[in-house]
This record gives C-alpha cells, structure tokens and sequence, in this order.
C-alpha cells in the first residue's frame, strides 16, 4: 500500500496517510475540517527487488558486506617475499629428480 501526500487549500497543511490503491482520495482536511483537500504528486519511493532473477550482489547480506570491508582493509598475507639465492638453490637441488640406472644384466 502507497503512502500519499496531502494538502489542504485551504489552511496549508500538509501530511501523509497509508491506503490503498484502491481508496478514494481524502477531502476533509484534518486540521481545519474543510473539504479542501488535494492529493499531491508525490515522488514515491524505491522499488527493491527481491526473489528468483537478479544479480545476486544486488542484496548482500550484512556479514557478507562486513568481511568484505575487513578483507579489504587488512593487508595482503598471502603475498610471500623473495627467496635468498641460497634458498633458491636448495629448492631447485630438492625438487631435481634422481635418475636411477637400470641394474646391469649378467652375462
């Protein structure tokens, strides 16, 4: 049900009533008692969209939201720092594969 906007013509007072669609417009003003009310145009409010069928970052939820906010301003742990040459070394030496020599058929 739309909120709608009022107006009285004759003292100026204005305010909002709850009803719906399907209402007849109110013309007794509330304050003066007159029948010199106008339904104004109003600007209505947002549509939000829920359900099946939209992206679904459109309505994040509130824990989602707050670790995307922690993971962005907690510096990058995952980054490593450069290896020494001697670290280096000794990972290439670990990780070669030894090559093993068939045993030698007797004669």
């Amino acid at each position: 049900m739309p909120t709608y906007e009022y107006k009285c013509e004759n003292c100026g007072y204005e305010f909002e009533k709850f009803q719906s669609i399907t209402s007849p417009p109110l013309r007794k003003c509330p304050s003066c008692k007159k029948p010199n009310l106008k339904r104004l145009i109003g600007s209505g409010a947002g549509v939000i969209f829920k359900g099946n069928g939209f992206y679904q970052t459109d309505y994040r939820s509130e824990s989602y939201k707050k670790a995307e906010e922690k993971e962005k301003s907690s510096p990058e742990e995952t980054k490593s720092k450069p290896e020494s040459k001697k670290e280096q070394e000794k990972s290439a030496t670990d990780t070669k594969a030894e090559v093993k020599k068939p045993p030698e058929a007797k004669k």
